[in-house]
């Protein structure tokens, strides 16, 4: 997904700092729960780290352990064996999730528009997502944005490669095409003295929210817990948007390859974006959920065929929790 990579030996001190003492937190009240996120930490996860640093998980009577992501991190099945108390993903993989049987159902968007796109040289001659055809790109394998292009576009001749998450091929090919976050590849690519161009996914019809899920049964048993974490990460959230200067220190020092230029550019990217508070819509407000994308995202899914067993869709998620 994102570029930043977490050195080994940083990856010992993160879990040292984001693993919380459950005993302890039982006996002093807090109720315990973990957020499992997609990624090692990142301004894309700043708003849970603001939360925490500014004691409004504290305020709620919740201890929350922010648990790092990664590639071989799958926070589905974190969350629905009950590892993780929540996670990070996409209304898109919940529905598939919940097609196949898992436990989940989603409570907050973290993002209203999703960051994901491809990226391409400024000189390429691929101007629009139909122009792929013919071309390779670099993808994480099992995308479903990308069975997505591909449906929406009638691409016959692409040829899928897998992603490396870095842009070292990228700079040294003038043809390569891969997947991006517009909040990091192009950063690193500009960085380089490369001339880039994004197309972003959300453009093309296909628009699911980023979102937090939890379990079916933890939401049964615990209501009121994931109300308070709700509040308190959409809280962390629009502070964040506001000042992220207090998380983005936090965030350099769990994954030392950040660095505050990257930090400033991605935090720019999603305000003027508006990826999580969203465009001057109806359906524009932070952590908000609306059935009606729920619905054609779920229809969309099943034109491409990668739900395992049909579904209401209503069932992945809850409009309970958020504004």
């Amino acid at each position: 997904m994102l570029s930043g990579k977490l050195l080994p030996g940083a990856l010992v001190g993160l879990l040292l700092l984001t693993t919380g003492c459950k005993s302890k937190s039982a006996s002093t009240g807090y109720f315990p729960v973990t957020l499992q996120t997609d990624w090692y930490p990142q301004p894309e996860m700043g708003g849970f780290y603001e939360a925490q640093l500014q004691g409004l998980y504290k305020s709620e009577n919740l201890d929350v352990t922010i648990a790092p992501g990664g590639p071989y991190v799958v926070t589905e099945q974190q969350v629905s064996t009950g590892a993780a108390q929540f996670g990070m993903g996409t209304s898109d993989q919940v529905l598939v999730g919940v097609s196949r049987g898992l436990p989940l159902v989603a409570v907050a968007a973290t993002m209203q528009q999703d960051p994901q796109g491809v990226m391409v040289h400024d000189a390429s001659l691929v101007h629009t997502f139909a122009d792929l055809e013919g071309h390779t790109i670099a993808v994480k394998p099992g995308s479903i944005w990308f069975q997505y292009l591909l449906h929406r576009y009638s691409l016959k001749s692409v040829r899928e490669i897998p992603a490396t998450f870095s842009v070292a091929n990228f700079l040294q090919d003038p043809e390569y095409i891969q997947q991006a976050f517009v909040t990091s590849e192009p950063f690193f690519a500009h960085k380089a003295g490369a001339q880039v161009r994004t197309l972003l996914v959300n453009s093309t019809g296909y628009q699911p929210y980023r979102v937090i899920f939890t379990s079916r049964k933890f939401l049964a048993d615990h209501p009121e817990v994931v109300q308070k974490f709700v509040r308190a990460s959409l809280k962390g959230w629009r502070n964040y948007l506001d000042s992220p200067s207090l998380a983005n220190l936090t965030l350099s020092k769990l994954n030392p390859a950040l660095s505050p230029d990257w930090m400033r550019f991605s935090v720019d990217t999603l305000k003027e974006g508006h990826f999580i508070d969203g465009p001057d819509t109806p359906d524009s407000h932070l952590g908000h959920f609306t059935a009606e994308r729920w619905t054609t995202t779920y229809k969309q899914l099943e034109e491409l065929k990668v739900t395992a067993h049909p579904i209401d869709p209503a069932t992945a998620y809850s409009l309970q929790f958020a504004p």
